[in-house]
């Protein structure tokens, strides 16, 4: 399939070199809701099927049926747990979205922001999960480009993950809505995960006007600080999407099972423990 804007590979030394081709650049087709919550992480998906898991804040586990895992914004901690996904993203915007130190079981690591004076520029293929990013700008008090602006120049990046048919975006710790050659890079995210706290990251009338422009199947709200948070973006959603809560840390999700309505769910996050 051509599509209309390549990201071409910065990996790491223990990256696989595999390359497939993109198929999220294409307009979603969503037949019903089905959501299955499993006991533990540890359980087995159904074929064709994507478990996700929101650990906290901005950190999710995305599991494949096939078998390939990734945590986004990891900071180095799961849960009481010796899991260790294939793949691990960073922002590192603040602290909460990334770790210094991660652990060198996780084969591969990718930072979201620049390294070397290059800015990242991944696309890794590990089983059937492609993994690559489209990188935006942040605020920044410490880093500046050449006019001054206090803005740092794609320091934060858009993750996306490609697996059993589903495009899976994590906005990361963004603050603007993308641009044009963003949201064509970005192609079609059936699901979402996007921060709603409406002041540290995007604002929230970017943050509506960019959901509306995605037309994803399903908004995970996250890097919400409290309630009030969360319930002032539900608020303003409300008129336009399904809003649905569960107590449950996960849920999961197939191209069969996608909402036909636009749906927000609220997940309770929750970090990794072994089944009893």
């Amino acid at each position: 399939m051509r599509y209309l804007v390549a990201l071409f590979i910065l990996l790491l030394p223990t990256a696989s070199l595999a390359q497939r081709a993109s198929h999220c650049i294409a307009i979603a087709q969503a037949p019903g809701l089905e959501y299955v919550h499993r006991a533990s992480f540890r359980d087995p998906l159904e074929d064709f099927s994507v478990r996700i898991s929101y650990l906290a804040h901005s950190m999710f586990l995305i599991q494949s049926a096939s078998g390939p895992s990734a945590v986004t914004d990891y900071t180095g901690f799961v849960g009481s747990t010796g899991f260790f996904p294939d793949v691990a993203t960073m922002n590192n915007a603040h602290d909460s979205h990334w770790t210094a130190f991660p652990d060198n079981r996780i084969p591969h690591v990718l930072p979201g922001w620049p390294v070397g004076g290059e800015k990242a520029n991944h696309r890794i293929q590990v089983g059937d999960m492609l993994v690559r990013n489209v990188t935006t700008d942040i605020r920044s008090r410490s880093f500046f480009d050449e006019e001054n602006t206090g803005i740092r120049r794609d320091g934060n990046s858009i993750f996306v993950f490609e697996t059993e048919g589903l495009c899976i975006g994590h906005v990361g710790h963004l603050h603007h809505e993308p641009d044009d050659a963003q949201y064509a890079a970005l192609g079609r995210l059936d699901v979402v995960m996007v921060p709603v706290d409406g002041g540290m990251t995007i604002d929230r009338a970017s943050l509506k006007s960019m959901l509306v422009r995605l037309r994803s199947s399903l908004v995970l709200p996250m890097h919400w600080f409290g309630p009030s948070n969360l319930e002032a973006f539900l608020v303003d959603m409300a008129d336009d999407y399904v809003i649905q809560r569960t107590l449950s840390n996960s849920m999961e999700v197939s191209l069969r099972t996608l909402p036909s309505e636009p749906t927000i769910l609220v997940l309770t996050p929750q970090y990794l423990t072994e089944p009893q």
